[in-house]
């Protein structure tokens, strides 16, 4: 065989092996929410070299473990799952019901993103893309706020409280909550000492300041209610 036959062999090889490497590469999975972790807050400069305040979210290796359809559930939703739990803590059905997509027994986290319109040949076991939320978006933020336990009415509603003064017998008390005589009991919703903190937030229109795909890391603009560690969901207007 020549050598002119030879590369051209050999270029015909290469072609080959770049399409079917093409071919083999998988698309990322983009969905319209994603979940992370929130690690903390930080400074950020932006192009005018102003100072941002972010919050960074961690992103963990999400799988989707179910495909929900309207035809078959009522509603189209993306069930996806990550950070896999130990055996012992998962029943039967929890196992069988992960083992599709990968799981060994069960997850910690097993959540839904609706969306009206699903990907294209979406499977289970899939990893979900990180580059679902680019920079500049805008997002629906949701998350838990921090549990402050049991606290009296003017930490947990901002009462003003009486007068500071010496001989005052109304500093930090809630002050009246009953009726006269008709209808005689304290009404619903009045505002009194309890449980503070631990509830759903929604915040709406925040704004993703840069995704850092190698690191895994999402930056928020502005605070994000919760403690470290907490679930923070993340869904485009």
């Amino acid at each position: 065989m020549s050598e002119e036959n030879k590369a051209e062999t050999n270029e015909v090889a290469e072609s080959q092996e770049v399409e079917t490497s093409e071919a083999k590469s998988p698309e990322e999975l983009k969905l319209s929410g994603l979940y992370a972790t929130k690690l903390g807050m930080a400074t950020v400069y932006n192009d005018k070299g102003d100072a941002v305040p972010v919050t960074m979210l961690k992103f963990e290796p999400w799988k989707v473990t179910q495909v929900k359809t309207d035809e078959k559930d009522g509603y189209s939703a993306v069930q996806i799952s990550a950070r896999p739990k130990s055996g012992l803590k998962s029943n039967m059905a929890q196992k069988g019901h992960l083992k599709v997509a990968g799981f060994a027994s069960n997850a910690t986290f097993v959540r839904e993103i609706r969306q009206k319109t699903l990907p294209e040949n979406l499977k289970v076991g899939e990893s979900v893309s990180i580059n679902s939320l680019q920079k500049g978006d805008r997002v629906k933020l949701t998350s838990r706020s921090k549990g402050r336990g049991f606290s009296g009415a003017m930490k947990r509603h901002g009462f003003g409280g009486g007068p500071a003064s010496h001989g005052s017998g109304f500093h930090r008390r809630p002050g009246s909550i009953g009726n006269c005589e008709f209808p005689g009991r304290v009404m619903p919703g009045r505002k009194m000492p309890g449980h503070f903190g631990d509830e759903k937030i929604t915040m709406k229109n925040v704004e993703i300041v840069d995704v850092i795909a190698d690191e895994n890391v999402l930056l928020v603009k502005g605070g994000v209610p919760g403690a470290r560690n907490t679930l923070v969901k993340l869904m485009k207007d």
